[in-house]
């Protein structure tokens, strides 16, 4: 078979591992990752100032990134391929990122660095859709990208050994066939390796646990002028290797 090798078995589905994982441990952890974005470019068409106010701007987003800031999306936000995105009645800044995102397979505390490829039972698609006004009301940003439909995933699991690198994969999102995002996992502020050794220095990592990483420069908060999601389109992410990820927009 050319190319990956698509999960087709039940036994190793994306949803089948998330079953698996709420059963024997609990309910799994979405575990997104913010500001890992590219910069400079992406920083300063989000923060659309001139002048002192850039560089004021400049040091409040840059700052934080020594660290990954990490946040959590409700696993009640999950929906598959070919299913609608519900845009809330209570949010008219809905936003779309596309993000690339790996799975852990085997749990494990402090993980090293170095140990990383042990965990990760392979890669998959995000489209970590965001209610901006929400989200940016408060400075706990989980409750503005977790409403329902708004954790579109998929299409499948790709197990580790089909990626040779998972740092070079070009992603790309499109809306209605016209790209808005277009960048490459080697752009990634924290690689996986950091990542995994972070946050396992906080909490266990626990089989099942999706960890979505940074999206690319494009999304429509920093557009100008900004740039939201409308009831009628269609969304699609596409990300070297693992397919792609097509979900319709609607209103509630």
């Amino acid at each position: 078979i050319q190319g990956p090798s698509w999960i087709s078995n039940p036994r190793f589905s994306l949803w089948t591992l998330i079953v698996l994982a709420v059963w024997q441990f609990g309910s799994p952890m979405i575990i997104f990752l913010a500001g890992l974005r590219q910069i400079p470019q992406d920083m300063y068409e989000a923060a659309s100032l001139d002048g002192a106010s850039k560089w004021r701007q400049f040091w409040k987003i840059t700052l934080p990134m020594l660290t990954p800031v990490v946040f959590f999306k409700l696993t009640t936000a999950i929906i598959g391929p070919g299913e609608a995105i519900v845009l809330p009645k209570n949010s008219t800044e809905p936003d779309y990122e596309a993000e690339f995102a790996f799975v852990i397979g085997k749990g494990g505390y402090r993980i090293p660095a170095s140990a990383w490829r042990e965990h990760v039972y392979g890669y998959t698609m995000v489209n970590d859709v965001s209610a901006r006004d929400v989200q940016l009301a408060t400075s706990q940003w989980s409750m503005g990208k977790s409403f329902p439909t708004f954790c579109p995933l998929g299409p499948a699991i790709v197990t580790a050994d089909e990626i040779a690198d998972p740092h070079a994969l070009d992603v790309r999102l499109e809306i209605d066939g016209v790209e808005h995002q277009h960048s490459n996992t080697r752009e990634l502020i924290f690689k996986i390796p950091e990542l995994i050794e972070y946050l396992s220095s906080i909490t266990p990592l626990l089989a099942g646990d999706i960890v979505s990483t940074g999206t690319p420069y494009g999304v429509g908060l920093g557009r100008t002028p900004k740039r939201w999601l409308k009831p009628g389109e269609t969304v699609t992410i596409a990300i070297e290797g693992l397919g792609s990820l097509t979900n319709p927009v609607v209103a509630e």
